[in-house]
């Protein structure tokens, strides 16, 4: 599976940015689908994520601002953020889960810088 986000940049803080995620590959295998961000001087986090149980989950620093959705049909996974703040500046990574008859295995994508200025 093979993972590259898009969409990031420098907006103002209160703006409204998506990031996408294309995902190409055996992307039959996938089975869950999260988005992460690292922040400098901080620990990769996750943010929000398409568990493989179905539904969405949220950290709760962005409950009510960011929304994860997937389009299966063109194997695209959407992060929507909104009201966004300075504290969401960040590298923001897409993240798949696969699951094969030996394993569960996880992919990365290069990351995309999210910028937030006020």
């Amino acid at each position: 599976v093979q993972l590259v986000e898009s969409g990031g940049g420098s907006v103002e803080a209160g703006r409204s940015r998506r990031l996408s995620c294309a995902a190409s590959g055996t992307t039959f295998s996938i089975i869950a689908m999260n988005w992460y961000r690292q922040a400098p001087g901080k620990q990769r986090e996750l943010v929000a994520g398409l568990p493989a149980g179905g539904g969405t989950m949220y950290a709760d620093s962005v409950k009510g601002r960011f929304t994860i959705f997937r389009d299966n049909g063109k194997n695209m996974m959407y992060l929507q953020m909104n009201n966004l703040k300075p504290e969401d500046t960040a590298v923001y990574y897409c993240n798949a889960n696969t699951r094969d008859g030996w394993g569960t295995y996880d992919y990365w994508g290069q990351g995309t810088q999210v910028t937030v200025f006020s």
